[in-house]
């Protein structure tokens, strides 16, 4: 089945992040994607995140087709205009990508090319509907196509963001531009987390609850003063700093495969998004501790 088939099936779904590589060597790409195949419904590939300038979501996606593996392309509209947009869309369509993540993507501020010029032509909410108007055989501007797309299109929430308001207000506007799916920040207060769940019920999409390994005390302080949106709870932090050193990422997986564990027992969410963030080869001992794995 499709990535939009085991989602509607009900399913508990778990999906995974790959980086693409800042340069042209594929082969730590290809190792994870093969790695990751069969274990999870479909592979993020990532769109020069926090503003680092990385081979292209696209080329990523197009490798994992030809592994056989489900990718989603991720799309920001930090660095293409709309004609940029729908052009890299019709393309990955052509390549037999069939699942896209619209987001606004991060400040340039953030990555490795300070001087660059952000172009945000469009925001997230614009390009669901772009996305829409393509799978409905026009392009954004009303022209009509030689061949349109079906694509599954998904978008990002920040549960633990605070204010709150700001976010289940475009949550809705998202699900009105033809959002299918969401995949959310970094959780990890769960119960906070289903309370957003709660409010989510509501309306006829999945959504995925999206884990950042921690690999230490350290790093979750520095998610908490520099990540907007995330907080880590103090007695998590605690558990880390408690394991020892040495043990911190050991007990990050943990914690990790246990939330998982929760979120799928208590049918709180869809699935899970894992975002290892450079530790990738240890997705599928986190999905065997969680107890999901094949």
């Amino acid at each position: 089945m499709s990535f939009r088939e085991v989602l509607e099936s009900g399913k508990f779904v778990v999906t995974a992040e790959v980086g693409p590589p800042k340069g042209t060597d594929i082969s730590e790409m290809v190792h994870h994607i093969e790695l990751l195949k069969g274990k999870v419904e479909a592979l993020n590939f990532t769109d020069n995140q926090s503003a680092v300038m990385r081979m292209n979501s696209l080329a990523g996606c197009a490798i994992a087709v030809e592994h056989g593996v489900e990718p989603i392309l991720q799309m920001t509209c930090r660095d293409r205009n709309r004609i940029g947009l729908q052009s890299d869309l019709l393309g990955a369509y052509a390549l037999g990508v069939k699942n896209v993540l619209c987001m606004t993507g991060d400040h340039v501020s953030a990555g490795d090319h300070k001087g660059a010029k952000s172009v945000y032509d469009v925001e997230s909410v614009q390009l669901l509907r772009i996305v829409d108007s393509l799978n409905n055989g026009k392009d954004m501007a009303g022209n009509e196509l030689k061949g349109g797309t079906d694509f599954f299109q998904g978008g990002v929430v920040t549960p633990e963001a605070n204010p709150l308001e700001p976010q289940l207000m475009k949550f809705e506007k998202k699900i009105k531009a033809g959002a299918g799916f969401f995949q959310t920040q970094a959780v990890y207060d769960i119960a906070k987390f289903g309370e957003f769940m709660k409010y989510a019920r509501k309306f006829p999409v999945k959504v995925l609850a999206g884990l950042v390994v921690l690999k230490s005390a350290g790093m979750a302080n520095f998610l908490n003063n520099y990540v907007p949106g995330i907080k880590v709870p103090q007695e998590l932090i605690d558990e880390l700093k408690a394991a020892g050193k040495g043990k911190g990422l050991d007990k990050g997986i943990e914690i990790c495969a246990r939330h998982i564990k929760q979120l799928r027992d208590e049918g709180i969410c869809d699935g899970v998004h894992i975002m290892a963030i450079g530790m990738e080869d240890r997705v599928p001992e986190i999905m065997e501790r969680a107890g999901i794995s094949d």
